[in-house]
């Protein structure tokens, strides 16, 4: 039976990071250069990983399922990245941070990790900027600021609204740097498709080229992956199409301790669904809601006439108008945390104050802000998300208020990972939003590009070495052994098994039968009686998956089809669990929404007597209930207190 060993260094939270660096075994030089490690995704995390292993002079492979680093779904990213920098003067700091995420995250993450995530930040900018990063500048050419939500500080550096993609070309141009002086292999348009275990310790991985079809065995002393989220579980997400969980599943099949699986995050600014053919959702940036104000018809027969296309938003007079965030959360106004954001958002529509042509969206608009600050200035700031909006919608935001509604973003759950990074399998680490490790129950604006760099840049590249120190007499394997036999064996046998089954449904109608079930009862609201629905349901939805799928095609050679398959069988079970987590859960946190467990104004309700630990959940077989685990939470630092944003 694996153990939860959080392994957090001794001494106060602000001098364990120094604490750890101290006392951290280091490898030679001339031994680097005898040891291998393997990076799986090339998005903030992985690309700074790897450009960090390189350098240091470790032999590096990485992986990545696109035909260029580029492409990973960092690039996505819109509106900023949060650090202590203080700037703009107005009282922030590393511990001010820290005490913002742990609220915001609703008192269920690792205080120790969480800090260190605070402390590191301000050399992710400093990193950054010597890269070239373009952040936007104030008239004197210092670098500006702006504010997200959750916090009562400008911290956000930002590019226009296209920070990830700065930041990770950033990290990719790093990255191809040790690519050209041969210290990493880059290897594309290659997915991870299972772990292979040595003695017990993570030794390597085989691959799958997706371009022919065949795998392939890699052997590494130490394995990072850091391949993201699995928000797609939900078929319709804010997530590139491509992004899948299938990496950190097989992990967990593998040993790994799987975290707060229920800990989703529902965005509140997307642009809502608008067809039962939809296959993807699109992100408007939570920097959005510094200038934008939220609102919704004050009066029910006004919302009713704006749906029936009797009325226009811009037809309602500002008397008329429930500016119902700036009402309900006076203190922090359009500023609150996203998951606060998103239930507000959708009381007010199934109260019917809804608006569009489903009654499932709310305004938001910058008419006060164009006239206050011009629209010259509110096009600079959010020019490419403006346009973005009309291309999609076809209406004009400078003009008309842009409608808005939550949809799955991010997942704060994922492997579990102690202090250094390492998860339950020796050897096998796990970095950026594929860990569940510093967003607790609720990820905060503008964290997660600081927890991939932060982990790349600043985490990794001590902790695998203080593991790797132990392993420098490990002779490099050739792949021929037979736990890398066994393991692609067993992966052939896998994809062999999912073509023959040969049945009459595409792989997408059994995806989206199994996201409306996780949207409707494993969403923004849950209840008991709708998650042993839901598991019922997805137990249902996997057996006809094993007996109806149809994979067109054949399995050498490209085949996307068969792709998404192995993935959505992933989907199905990681939706198991995270139904399975959210109704042994029986509170309310962050994300995690339990109807029974509210406050009389509909706030979430704690249970920190019963509930203040993560839940850690190992594999015991397929068909088998998993085990629960707790890693039990301390507070020394942050008082846990109910959170109050008004």
């Amino acid at each position: 039976m694996a153990k939860i060993d959080a392994r957090i260094p001794e001494g106060p939270v602000a001098q364990k990071w120094t604490n750890y660096k101290k006392n951290q075994k280091l490898v030679n030089p001339a031994n680097k250069r005898k040891l291998d490690i393997i990076v799986v995704g090339t998005g903030l995390a992985g690309a700074a990983a790897a450009a960090s292993f390189g350098e240091m002079g470790f032999n590096v492979k990485i992986f990545t399922i696109q035909d260029s680093p580029r492409r990973a779904h960092s690039i996505a990213a819109q509106g900023g990245i949060n650090a202590a920098k203080n700037y703009p003067n107005d009282g922030d700091s590393v511990n001010r941070l820290f005490s913002d995420t742990v609220k915001g995250g609703d008192y269920r993450a690792r205080e120790a990790n969480v800090y260190r995530l605070a402390e590191v930040s301000t050399s992710i900018i400093d990193q950054c900027v010597a890269q070239g990063v373009p952040f936007a500048r104030e008239y004197g050419g210092l670098l500006d600021n702006r504010s997200f939500g959750g916090a009562q500080v400008s911290r956000t550096f930002y590019a226009r609204g296209q920070t990830g993609q700065q930041l990770l070309l950033g990290a990719y141009q790093a990255l191809m740097r040790q690519v050209n002086l041969k210290t990493v292999k880059l290897y594309t348009r290659n997915e991870l498709v299972d772990i292979v275990l040595v003695d017990g310790k993570a030794r390597g991985i085989i691959s799958r080229d997706l371009v022919t079809g065949e795998t392939q065995r890699h052997f590494g002393h130490a394995v990072v992956m850091a391949t993201g989220g699995y928000g797609n579980t939900f078929f319709l997400s804010t997530n590139a199409m491509g992004s899948n969980g299938s990496a950190a599943w097989q992990a967990y099949k593998k040993g790994a301790m799987f975290a707060n699986p229920c800990f989703a995050q529902i965005h509140p600014t997307c642009i809502p669904v608008h067809g039962e053919f939809q296959s993807k959702l699109t992100l408007m940036s939570e920097s959005l809601r510094n200038d934008g104000r939220i609102w919704v018809p004050a009066k029910k027969e006004d919302a009713e006439a704006i749906r029936a296309g009797k009325l226009k938003p811009t037809d309602i007079a500002e008397e008329n108008r429930d500016y119902f965030l700036e009402r309900r959360y006076p203190a922090f106004g359009n500023l609150v945390p996203r998951d606060v954001a998103s239930r507000a958002a959708k009381e007010r529509c199934d109260a019917g104050f809804g608006v569009g042509t489903t009654g499932l969206a709310v305004y938001l608009d910058f008419k006060e802000s164009i006239e206050r600050l011009g629209k010259d200035v509110i096009e600079a700031r959010y020019g490419n998300l403006f346009q973005m909006y009309e291309k999609i919608v076809d209406d004009n935001p400078y003009d008309t208020p842009m409608m808005i509604y939550p949809a799955i973003h991010y997942t704060m759950g994922g492997v579990w990972v102690d202090y250094e990074l390492q998860t339950t399998i020796p050897g096998l680490f796990c970095a950026g939003e594929a860990n569940f490790s510093d967003h607790g129950a609720n990820r905060l604006g503008a964290s997660a590009l600081m927890q991939g760099l932060a982990d790349g840049y600043f985490v990794l590249p001590y902790t695998v070495q203080n593991y790797l120190a132990d392993d420098i007499k490990t002779p490099r394997m050739t792949g021929d052994e037979k736990e890398f036999v066994e393991t692609e064996k067993a992966v052939k046998d896998r994809f062999e098994k999912i073509r023959n089954v040969n049945g009459n449904r595409s792989v997408d109608s059994i995806h989206k039968e199994l996201g409306l079930v996780m949207w409707d009862f494993v969403g923004m609201a849950r209840n008991k009686e709708g998650l042993q629905q839901a598991i019922e349901k997805i137990r249902a939805i996997k057996k006809e998956f094993w007996s109806n799928v149809r994979i067109p095609g054949d399995k050498e050679g490209m085949n996307i089809e068969l792709e998404k398959a192995n993935r959505l069988a992933d989907f199905i079970e990681i939706g198991e669990l995270m139904a399975i987590d959210a109704l042994n859960r029986e509170e309310s946190c962050g994300g995690h929404f339990r109807e029974e467990f509210q406050t009389e104004d509909g706030e979430a309700m704690r249970q920190d007597d019963k509930f203040a630990y993560v839940s850690c959940w190992e594999y015991k077989g397929d068909g088998q209930e998993p085990e629960l685990h707790k890693e039990e939470l301390k507070f020394e630092d942050v008082k846990l207190i109910q959170r109050n944003y008004k």
